[in-house]
């Protein structure tokens, strides 16, 4: 079976991995292509042989697709997702997933009436020192988990967003969050996969300080407690100015454990003996030069449309992430610690 995909919205996120990544895919044909700026359409369907079209309805209305990817600005997540699912397409939607905790419900509502796949974006799960912290954690050879600190910073997206500085990304109509949406999503994301328990508190300070020209945020700094009672720190920048931090340090009873901290070892497991071990595992994936050149989202999310597998990263996931960065931003406007959950 060969999955006939669409991609709508062709910006950086689907020129740097969903469109090379499902072309460099045996099992898949890239049939349609979807950009409200036509030359860009008809620029990508060129250079994958598909179809171009500049309306997403129209697309979704000649039935010529099994699955999409939807790489649009955020707050076009959720009506296209929906408006697919209930086409009776398969959906794979960046993240955040959407706006609101109510779009995001009715994300899933959709996939469940429709009987088709959502999955979330979340690359992260997918990193081999995630993967491999997160069996560390699970089978207790680290102890109890005491504390954590975790980073996801780069420059900025005008830097490699197809519009630069005009780009969407920058404008709360479209964006509506900034680094914590771009970027803090995906370190909940991972912090809730790695320690296996669920964040439901967050302080948060989101702020506009680097990027003038921007109504979003481009520095926010977390503090989260899971319902564990482990606390620990989430930093999302557009601000690291000299190049990428994508680090995670999880402080446990026996060890420490360093996550995409060193440039060679990409997990180092400092024991509390005085036991050093250090894992080459492979770069984690990044637009800069030297970083894995797959995120492994794609290969999944066609794994699970075409054997019928229930994604890593299903819109379930994908909301109790959302639901993190929510909290913060309530946090941020209150000056009081907001809860995840029914109450964000």
């Amino acid at each position: 079976m060969t999955l006939k995909i669409g991609v709508i919205g062709c910006g950086s996120i689907a020129q740097h991995r969903h469109l090379p990544e499902y072309a460099g895919h045996s099992g898949v044909e890239i049939v349609a292509v979807c950009d409200i700026v036509q030359t860009r359409a008809e620029a990508t369907a060129e250079k994958y042989g598909a179809k171009a079209y500049t309306s997403y309805e129209t697309l979704l209305a000649e039935g010529i697709v099994d699955a999409v990817s939807v790489c649009t600005p955020n707050y076009l997540h959720a009506p296209i997702s929906i408006a697919a699912l209930q086409a009776g397409v398969h959906v794979l939607c960046e993240k955040p997933m959407a706006t609101s905790r109510a779009e995001a419900e009715a994300m899933i509502a959709a996939a469940k009436e429709s009987g088709k796949k959502l999955m979330i974006a979340h690359n992260q799960r997918f990193v081999p020192s995630h993967q491999k912290a997160r069996d560390l954690i699970a089978s207790g050879e680290i102890g109890k988990v005491y504390s954590f600190r975790t980073a996801f910073g780069h420059p900025g997206p005008e830097n490699w967003s197809a519009d630069g500085k005009e780009s969407w990304f920058f404008q709360k109509e479209k964006a509506f969050i900034g680094a914590m949406g771009d970027l803090g999503v995906h370190k909940t994301d991972l912090l809730r996969y790695v320690l296996g328990q669920e964040i439901t508190e967050v302080g948060a300070f989101v702020e506009t300080s680097a990027k003038s020209f921007a109504d979003v945020d481009d520095n926010a700094v977390c503090i989260l407690k899971t319902e564990g009672g482990i606390i620990g720190t989430l930093a999302a920048s557009w601000a690291y100015t000299a190049g990428e931090d994508n680090s995670t340090i999880i402080y446990g009873e026996k060890a420490i454990l360093r996550l995409e901290d060193n440039p060679t070892y990409s997990l180092i497991a400092q024991y509390a003996n005085g036991q050093v071990v250090k894992y080459e595992l492979g770069k984690i994936q990044s637009n800069e030069a030297g970083g894995q050149n797959t995120s492994h989202v794609i290969e999944h999310f066609v794994d699970c449309v075409v054997n019928d597998k229930q994604p890593l990263i299903d819109g379930e996931e994908g909301m109790k992430s959302l639901q993190v960065i929510l909290a913060a931003l309530e946090s941020h406007e209150t000056k009081r610690i907001a809860a995840t959950g029914e109450g964000a």
